[in-house]
Protein backbone atom coordinates (compact mmCIF):
# COMPACT_ATOMS: atom_id res chain seq x y z
CA UNK A 1 0.00 0.00 0.00
CA UNK A 2 1.25 3.38 -1.09
CA UNK A 3 2.55 5.54 1.71
CA UNK A 4 -0.12 8.26 0.96
CA UNK A 5 -2.89 5.94 1.14
CA UNK A 6 -1.84 5.59 5.23
CA UNK A 7 -1.61 9.38 5.44
CA UNK A 8 -5.09 9.27 4.70
CA UNK A 9 -6.20 6.67 6.76
CA UNK A 10 -4.10 8.49 9.70
CA UNK A 11 -5.93 12.02 9.14
CA UNK A 12 -9.56 10.48 9.21
CA UNK A 13 -8.52 9.00 12.07
CA UNK A 14 -7.58 11.86 13.50
CA UNK A 15 -10.35 14.01 12.04
CA UNK A 16 -12.67 11.36 13.78
CA UNK A 17 -10.96 11.70 17.38
CA UNK A 18 -11.69 15.49 17.01
CA UNK A 19 -15.20 14.89 15.73
CA UNK A 20 -15.60 12.83 19.27
CA UNK A 21 -14.51 15.16 21.66
CA UNK A 22 -16.28 18.11 19.74
CA UNK A 23 -19.37 15.79 20.02
CA UNK A 24 -19.15 14.64 23.51
CA UNK A 25 -17.79 18.22 24.99
CA UNK A 26 -20.93 19.71 23.42
CA UNK A 27 -23.34 16.65 24.94
CA UNK A 28 -21.87 17.37 28.09
CA UNK A 29 -22.25 20.62 27.98
CA UNK A 30 -26.48 20.80 27.00
CA UNK A 31 -26.29 18.36 30.12
CA UNK A 32 -24.80 20.15 32.51
CA UNK A 33 -27.25 23.44 31.59
CA UNK A 34 -30.31 20.79 32.11
CA UNK A 35 -28.84 19.86 35.04
CA UNK A 36 -28.13 23.43 36.58
CA UNK A 37 -31.59 24.07 35.76
CA UNK A 38 -33.25 21.31 37.38
CA UNK A 39 -31.07 22.82 40.56
CA UNK A 40 -32.32 25.46 40.78
CA UNK A 41 -35.80 24.50 40.66
CA UNK A 42 -34.73 21.92 43.13
CA UNK A 43 -33.29 24.74 45.80
CA UNK A 44 -36.50 27.50 44.72
CA UNK A 45 -38.44 24.68 46.16
CA UNK A 46 -36.88 23.97 49.23
CA UNK A 47 -36.65 27.54 49.62
CA UNK A 48 -40.43 27.85 49.71
CA UNK A 49 -40.36 24.99 52.09
CA UNK A 50 -38.56 27.02 54.51
CA UNK A 51 -40.62 29.81 55.11
CA UNK A 52 -43.51 30.05 57.06
CA UNK A 53 -46.72 30.09 57.04
CA UNK A 54 -48.13 32.94 58.92
CA UNK A 55 -49.21 32.08 62.11
CA UNK A 56 -53.10 33.26 62.71
CA UNK A 57 -53.39 34.85 65.96
CA UNK A 58 -55.21 32.25 68.78
CA UNK A 59 -57.14 32.85 71.66
CA UNK A 60 -55.71 31.36 74.48
CA UNK A 61 -58.32 29.54 76.25
CA UNK A 62 -58.77 26.30 76.11
CA UNK A 63 -61.29 25.56 72.33
CA UNK A 64 -63.93 23.67 74.57
CA UNK A 65 -64.54 27.20 76.95
CA UNK A 66 -65.32 29.27 73.78
CA UNK A 67 -68.98 29.54 71.79
CA UNK A 68 -69.82 26.75 69.48
CA UNK A 69 -69.40 29.58 66.30
CA UNK A 70 -65.48 29.69 66.97
CA UNK A 71 -65.55 26.09 66.27
CA UNK A 72 -67.72 26.28 63.16
CA UNK A 73 -65.86 28.83 61.75
CA UNK A 74 -62.81 27.03 61.84
CA UNK A 75 -64.68 23.87 60.73
CA UNK A 76 -65.86 25.56 57.44
CA UNK A 77 -62.32 27.44 57.20
CA UNK A 78 -60.81 23.77 57.38
CA UNK A 79 -63.18 22.11 55.08
CA UNK A 80 -62.42 24.99 52.60
CA UNK A 81 -59.30 24.41 52.54
CA UNK A 82 -59.16 20.87 51.85
CA UNK A 83 -62.07 21.40 49.05
CA UNK A 84 -58.88 23.81 47.70
CA UNK A 85 -56.31 21.63 48.02
CA UNK A 86 -58.53 18.68 45.97
CA UNK A 87 -59.96 21.10 43.42
CA UNK A 88 -55.85 21.98 42.96
CA UNK A 89 -55.02 18.62 42.77
CA UNK A 90 -57.95 17.76 40.02
CA UNK A 91 -56.43 20.60 38.04
CA UNK A 92 -52.76 19.89 38.32
CA UNK A 93 -53.70 16.23 37.40
CA UNK A 94 -55.97 17.23 34.06
CA UNK A 95 -52.84 19.27 33.02
CA UNK A 96 -50.50 15.96 33.31
CA UNK A 97 -53.06 13.95 31.64
CA UNK A 98 -53.60 16.43 28.38
CA UNK A 99 -49.94 17.23 28.46
CA UNK A 100 -49.41 13.12 28.15
CA UNK A 101 -52.45 13.15 25.81
CA UNK A 102 -50.88 15.18 23.08
CA UNK A 103 -47.23 14.16 23.74
CA UNK A 104 -46.65 12.86 20.45
CA UNK A 105 -48.86 14.87 18.04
Amino acid sequence: MPWWIWLLLVLFMLAMIVAGCIYVVLHGYHAFKDIAQVGGRVVERFGAMQNTLPEEEANSAPFFTRPLQDAVNRYVDAHAQVIKRREAKRERHAAQWGRWNHFND
